[in-house]
């Protein structure tokens, strides 16, 4: 696994460098640390139009850390998966929480099956600036931290997330629950809970005007409250910053703010 996990740490350092060549893009630097008492596996999703990145998925062992490349340019998100395995006889890969549904550690294009904690971001957006979140519209899995390093920026330059452990609290209705262990793994949000057009902001209740924050959504935000907690919950949620490099814990300490 170590050497897997070398290997991976060349990969990505070799498409960094390709990215300082000549007429290549500028870019930014993603550093993906985890604080977790067991391994993650994060996945990546390029936005429509944005570049696409070296890898989509891989593993991170506990107390690990990874560097990515990514183009100033570039839109999208990433999350952490949880308690994956390879079934050694079909040979498909899957996760208990976060999956992408490729049966690979690779998502190659998919996003996160909800419930997961996501972290999204535009860089070099309007005026110049990166805008990035840390989103439990999706529901929760994994506590997660983003801090910008070296940018600069107005007032909300700072970081963000959550950095409870919003599992072992969750309302029973929204837990996700391990057939194995009985343990709660994720919670889910109380749109994909109940498909209610009030808690998904969906049908006449598409608007910021007719769809509010619930008490649901007030679970995930009074737990974390720089993390957005309904479909608009802008306000208080998305920070900016200009050519910035960032740190994403997955269950950040908090000593780590």
């Amino acid at each position: 696994m170590a050497e897997t996990h070398n290997f991976l740490k060349s990969i990505l350092l070799i498409s960094g460098l390709l990215l300082l060549m000549p007429g290549v893009v500028c870019f930014a630097t993603f550093t993906l640390v985890n604080q977790c008492s067991h391994a993650v596996w994060p996945g990546i999703l390029s936005n429509a139009g944005a570049p696409q990145l070296s890898t989509t998925g891989f593993v991170l062992n506990s107390g690990d850390s990874v560097s990515i490349y990514v183009p100033s340019s570039w839109s999208g998100r990433l999350w952490g998966r949880t308690f994956c395995a390879q079934d050694p006889t079909t040979g498909i890969f899957n996760c208990a929480t976060g999956d992408c549904g490729t049966g690979k550690v690779e998502c190659g294009g998919n996003g996160a099956v909800p419930p997961a904690s996501l972290v999204e971001f535009t860089l070099n957006g309007f005026n110049g600036l990166d805008f990035y979140d840390v989103s439990l519209v999706d529901g929760f899995n994994l506590p997660m931290l983003v801090v910008p390093q070296n940018g600069a920026g107005s007032g909300n330059c700072t970081h963000t997330g959550c950095n409870a452990d919003l599992n072992a609290s969750c309302p029973p209705e929204l837990k996700v629950v391990s057939s194995s262990s009985g343990d709660c793994v994720a919670c889910r949000s109380a749109c994909e809970a109940f498909g209610d057009p009030r808690y998904c902001c969906s049908g006449e209740h598409g608007t910021p005007d007719t769809c509010g924050p619930s008490a649901y959504s007030a679970f995930f935000k009074n737990a974390c409250p720089m993390a957005y907690s309904y479909a608009y919950d802008d306000r208080s949620s998305t920070f900016t910053c200009a050519s910035s490099d960032y740190v994403v814990t997955f269950c950040p300490s908090l000593s780590a703010r």
